[in-house]
């Protein structure tokens, strides 16, 4: 269930307003993080569960949390 709304943006290249709604929940596929997205222009439903990549500094920070919690 998604629910979070993320910020507005402004597509030229496209002439839509993107937003987008997401659960927060990290996910790992055995390969990468990320998290779902559901994507909106003017307000339809263009994709469904778009996953986008955890960045690099989020990613280190649940490790470091995951390996104080197995101490």
């Amino acid at each position: 269930m998604l629910t979070q709304p993320s910020s507005i943006t402004l597509r030229d290249d496209l002439g839509v307003t993107e937003t987008s709604e997401t659960d927060n929940v990290v996910r790992w596929d055995g390969e990468r993080l990320y998290v779902e997205h559901d994507i909106y222009h003017n307000g339809q439903l263009v994709h469904k569960k778009y996953r986008k990549n955890v960045t690099e500094p989020v990613a280190k920070a649940l490790q470091a949390l995951i390996n104080r919690a197995k101490q």
